[in-house]
């Protein structure tokens, strides 16, 4: 699974290539509490192909890296 944000008002997304399960949940639930859901959208796809409206994707290694960029916003 991959886990993305979007800033609403910009074109592309950051992405980090995760597994999907409770970690992943727990991971977006501190996202979504520190941050909201103002500005930033945090959605889970498992085929960045069928998602256009997010590209250009732009990659990420870690989940410290993810969240330190979604935190910059």
């Amino acid at each position: 699974m991959l886990s993305d944000r979007k800033k609403i008002s910009d074109i592309g997304c950051l992405a980090l290539q995760t597994a999907h399960g409770q970690h992943l949940v727990d991971f977006k639930r501190k996202l979504i509490t520190e941050i909201g859901t103002d500005k930033v959208q945090l959605v889970t796809i498992s085929r960045p192909s069928a998602y256009g409206e997010y590209e250009p994707y732009r990659f990420v290694d870690t989940e410290q890296e993810f969240e330190q960029a979604v935190k910059r916003l």
